[in-house]
């Protein structure tokens, strides 16, 4: 008795259906792969030996925006240097998920000044033989933090899969104001421990005593306490 098998013929199409699944996923593989090469090393680092690289200045000039006079001797200057670790978790998301941790290397300067200009004409005694002449001037300040660019970097980033979706969408995907306000205030604070105000009076004393001396006066005399009010 002879049987037939209805089942050997569907075989080889059966075969052919799984092909183009099998080439899907190869191919999905395949761009998830490159997608991980592209933000391990940057998001064009691995066409650049292909495509070539262009860099175009199409800035426009300088605009001045206002000009301010200035009576403020610098008597000191100190330049800083801090390591911002800075991290941002998600509650209830592991940090491969939804997170940052940004390593921040970050330099500047902060100055020291005494402002001459709010010494009024009460805040200058003169001897009447012109030999003798105190000031008295206000206490030194410190100025704003100056963030060198040249010397600030990320040392490294790491930030979770949505942070990462996230940044394909963003305008500014590589924002560092973050990190760069806090380097500044850090900056200030390590600023007002440092004595830069004191080194900025001394200077600026030494400064006045050689200049007034070289006008006539012998004894100088510079005080230094809260800002005079000039008239």
């Amino acid at each position: 008795m002879e049987t037939s098998d209805d089942t050997a013929p569907h075989r080889p199409a059966a075969r052919t259906r799984r092909r183009p699944l099998i080439a899907v996923t190869a191919a999905l593989l395949a761009l998830l792969l490159l997608w991980a090469v592209a933000a391990r090393l940057g998001p064009l680092s691995a066409l650049g030996g292909l495509f070539g690289e262009e860099t175009q200045d199409r800035s426009g000039p300088a605009l001045l925006k206002s000009i301010q006079d200035m009576s403020r001797y610098e008597g000191a200057a100190g330049n800083f240097q801090i390591v911002v670790d800075l991290e941002k978790d998600a509650n209830l998301l592991p940090d491969a998920i939804r997170g940052t941790r940004t390593l921040y290397v970050g330099a500047g300067t902060v100055s020291a000044y005494v402002d001459l200009g709010r010494t009024g004409p009460r805040g200058v005694t003169v001897n009447k033989d012109r030999t003798a002449v105190t000031l008295r001037l206000p206490h030194a300040r410190l100025g704003a933090p100056a963030m060198d660019p040249e010397r600030s970097y990320a040392v490294s980033k790491q930030r979770g899969l949505l942070d990462r979706l996230g940044d394909l969408f963003s305008d500014n995907p590589a924002d560092e104001r973050a990190v760069n306000r806090l380097a500044a205030q850090r900056i200030a604070e390590a600023a007002r421990q440092s004595g830069l105000t004191a080194r900025a009076e001394k200077n600026t004393t030494t400064m006045l005593e050689g200049l007034l001396r070289s006008l006539g006066f012998r004894s100088v005399t510079v005080v230094y306490g809260d800002d005079p009010a000039p008239s």
